[in-house]
């Protein structure tokens, strides 16, 4: 794929990057959490190559902009901002080179930076920047085969980092002064499934490193999951995880479920919930559903409606069917987005009843936390143990631990109040 892209482009990729050295750059990053993750390996790389790095693209003499091609609509976004610096000194990585150079290259001819460079380089100078949230990417691509999607073409199969250099991550960030630790990838729940190694045994490992944090774990996947249940729910007794887990869906129908290739059913989906709930009562469930996608009839969306109200997530990421080149999806018939449209509201206004139920118990309840964010003056976001956002009313230092009162719900979020 490198070598496809290196012949299209005017530079290869890896040495793209080497050439980019004492100058100051501007990065602008779409997307995921993960392509958030290269951005922080890429400027400690670059920094190593004696570069500034620059808020303002008007200060910079090198543009860099990290892609995002999940969704027609972020792809036009990055080629619209590709085609405002062609004139500059324009490179491109993330996801969209990969697999739409072409639509890159209709516009000028920036130099292609894979993200496999990134993380070459990176490995050779691991610096860290201080940081309240530590983005921590355990691994690249996955082990599935969704017929719809465009990310696993762009990031290939599975590909496990080491754990000592995710532990080493963890443990330079939180010497930083991080509360939060994010690990990411396209699956976490895939770490180790190439090289015999598991995540449960990775969590113990980084539970182990000193400091008053928390880890929050990145989407899994339905299938990966439920291969590691037993242990995973173990180390979720650990102080140091957040009692949360991102288990995409995507859909109610097991028609739909087939079509997209995901390999597990919903009754799958509802055990697995069942299981952490059984476990962990009071969990905080996220899911990504999709509407819209291609065949998908009046029942199949009202089956996902269902599924919502009987796994009852604390937040549901719904996400319009969208096209893209290349998938094995993308020949078929696609709905309007009026249809479109109109289903992820109804499914919108669904999943917010949910909410609002699961969030009025709390209300006067006492829960500890974690200030992870200062808002403004007078104002930081704490997290619970179950990864709940707090707003408190006050000037607290980052890091701060203590109990608050819960004395108003705004849906996605909390109002608490210091005891």
């Amino acid at each position: 794929m490198d070598q496809e892209i290196s012949a299209e482009g005017s530079t290869d990729g890896c040495e793209a990057l080497r050439e980019i050295r004492d100058t100051c750059v501007y990065i602008r990053t779409f997307g995921c959490t993960y392509n958030h993750g290269d951005t922080r390996k890429l400027i400690e790389v670059l920094r190593h190559q004696g570069c500034l790095i620059s808020d303002s693209p008007l200060d910079a003499e090198v543009i860099i902009v990290n892609s995002c091609t999940v969704v027609e609509s972020t792809a036009r976004k990055v080629l619209r901002t590709i085609r405002a610096y062609s004139d500059s000194r324009l490179y491109v990585t993330g996801c969209m080179p990969a697999v739409e150079a072409d639509r890159i290259f209709s516009l000028c001819t920036p130099g292609i930076i894979p993200p496999r460079c990134i993380q070459e380089a990176y490995r050779l100078h691991p610096a860290i920047q201080k940081s309240i949230t530590g983005i921590v990417q355990v691994a690249q691509g996955c082990l599935g085969t969704c017929s719809y999607c465009i990310t696993r073409n762009a990031r290939g199969p599975l590909v496990s980092f080491p754990g000592h250099e995710i532990i080493n991550q963890v443990r330079q960030y939180t010497r930083l002064g991080a509360v939060e630790i994010q690990l990411t990838a396209q699956d976490v729940s895939a770490w180790g499934y190439d090289t015999g190694e598991s995540l449960p045994r990775l969590l113990e490992n980084i539970s182990r490193v000193p400091g008053e944090f928390r880890v929050r774990l990145g989407m899994m996947n339905p299938v990966t999951l439920r291969r590691i249940m037993p242990d995973l729910l173990r180390v979720f007794e650990f102080k140091k995880i957040f009692c949360f887990i991102h288990l995409p869906i995507q859909s109610g129908s097991d028609r739909i479920l087939e079509e997209m290739r995901r390999g597990y059913t919903s009754e799958d989906c509802i055990a697995l919930i069942g299981t952490f709930r059984e476990r962990f009562p009071d969990i905080t469930i996220m899911t990504d559903m999709i509407v819209g996608f291609p065949g998908e009839s009046e029942e199949d969306f009202l089956q996902s409606l269902d599924l919502i109200k009987i796994t009852r997530p604390n937040k549901v990421n719904i996400t319009r069917f969208s096209k893209r080149r290349g998938t094995d999806i993308s020949g078929e018939h696609d709905f309007t987005d009026y249809i479109k449209k109109k289903r992820s509201r109804l499914m919108n206004t669904c999943s917010e009843e949910v909410y609002r139920a699961l969030n009025a118990p709390w209300i006067g309840r006492s829960v500890p936390f974690i200030v992870t964010e200062k808002i403004r003056e007078g104002s930081v976001v704490a997290r619970t143990p179950l990864y709940q956002g707090v707003v408190l009313q006050e000037d607290l230092p980052i890091g701060t631990t203590g109990d608050a009162i819960l004395t108003e719900e705004r849906m996605y979020y909390f109002i608490g109040s210091r005891v």
